[in-house]
């Protein structure tokens, strides 16, 4: 019996998506729930999983080809998998190859298994890929997913046994790679945003002298209560939610000459990955506590990490906190996100003289920045907003008091 594999139905948002890495052949034995393809969206990369057990017939599409919902990929022939079964078994390389064979019977990827996240090691293994040859642009020097799809886009598990060619002296070299699904959709919401919104930026400084000393007083406690540390960014959440209790206006958005005010504080929080910023969502960030907030924090992380984000994490947000402060940046000027009409910027914290009461002392100050739609926001309203942020962490027992 033959069963169509098709493109799972995508989201409104999302109109079509790039078939990036095929993780089996035609003639492959196929498991139910097996990953048969990743197709690459404008946000996400999706899996495609094999509806039933047995053997995959027909490629409909190949990689880098644009599909649509429901359109078909490819065909599996359900129940060959038994009879092809020993055939696999049989063809298994041995574990101890002979010396003269050991380059070719390891494993493909073995040589930076610990450089490579793991869907980037999956990719890898099943593509028989050395990852050696590829060239890196993770974090540290990691081989990402993304890499290993572009290499295999651009290159061959075959040509990367040849020796990479060593650049010669005084030479300038290039290499255009195309931009990503994700990338060009980054680029092109930022460039609706900067086109279409007027957008200002106003900054302040944030004394955290005494949320340091309430981590250091009680992050143990914490971190053994909860099984998380307290980290800095549950507190901008938390005094986010509060400001945008009493400043509804930074919690909109715009939707043509209509301005949407949100009863909710759904909060975007940036998080680097290696195709480009991507922004999950904090739903109902008004009603978690410290622990839920670093929780939620940390999955997105590794999920982003490891290309696990999907579209529900991803979708909606009222209003988004971005910190350049781990990769050390002092001042910015964050871009809002569309269609919400804020964004507040936090930074690198940096001990500074500063005055307080006629005394110079050090504190640990962290330049704040709040970046708006000023169609909708004025520049009063941002400022107190900020003022608002400000005076919380300053006062940490004001989020307590809902001061």
């Amino acid at each position: 019996m033959s069963i169509e594999v098709t493109v799972p139905v995508l989201p409104e948002s999302v109109s079509d998506a790039t078939i990036a890495t095929w993780h089996k052949k035609p003639g492959d034995a196929v498991k139910r729930d097996e990953n048969l393809v990743d197709l690459e969206t404008d946000k996400v990369v999706l899996e495609v999983p094999a509806p039933a057990d047995g053997i995959l017939k027909e490629i409909k599409q190949e990689a880098g080809a644009t599909v649509t919902s429901q359109q078909l990929l490819a065909i599996i022939e359900e129940g060959a998998a038994t009879a092809a079964a020993p055939v696999e078994k049989t063809a298994e390389p041995a574990k101890a190859p002979a010396p003269n064979a050991a380059a070719a019977s390891a494993p493909a990827a073995s040589a930076k298994s610990a450089d490579l996240s793991p869907a980037g090691q999956r990719v890898a293994t099943e593509n028989k890929i050395d990852a050696e040859q590829v060239s890196a642009t993770g974090r540290d020097g990691r081989v990402t997913k993304e890499d290993l799809v572009n290499f295999m886009r651009t290159g061959s598990p075959a040509a990367a046994a040849a020796p990479a060619a060593k650049p010669t002296p005084g030479a300038r070299p290039e290499e255009r790679v195309p931009m990503t699904r994700m990338r060009a959709k980054i680029a092109e919401r930022l460039m609706q945003s900067k086109n279409s919104i007027a957008m200002l930026t106003s900054f302040n400084e944030i004394n955290l002298g005494k949320v340091a000393a309430m981590r250091k007083e009680l992050g143990e406690s914490f971190e053994k209560a909860n099984g998380i540390k307290l980290g800095f960014m549950s507190f901008f959440v938390k005094a986010a939610c509060e400001a945008l209790k009493r400043h509804p206006i930074v919690n909109s958005s715009v939707d043509g000459n209509d301005v949407i005010y949100h009863g909710y504080q759904d909060i975007s929080v940036a998080v680097s990955t290696e195709k480009g910023l991507v922004t999950p969502v904090l739903r109902d960030a008004q009603s978690m506590g410290f622990a839920d907030i670093e929780k939620a924090i940390s999955s997105f992380a590794k999920k982003a990490r490891e290309g696990g984000l999907t579209l529900d994490d991803l979708q909606g947000g009222t209003f988004t906190i971005t910190n350049g402060g781990t990769f050390g940046s002092l001042f910015s000027t964050p871009i809002v996100n569309p269609p919400q009409s804020a964004i507040l910027g936090m930074h690198t914290i940096k001990e500074r003289a500063i005055v307080e009461n006629g005394q110079v002392i050090a504190a640990p100050m962290m330049y704040v920045a709040i970046s708006y739609d000023h169609r909708v926001i004025d520049g009063k309203d941002a400022v107190l907003f900020l003022v608002d942020i400000k005076n919380q962490l300053e006062t940490p027992q004001r989020m307590l008091l809902g001061l």
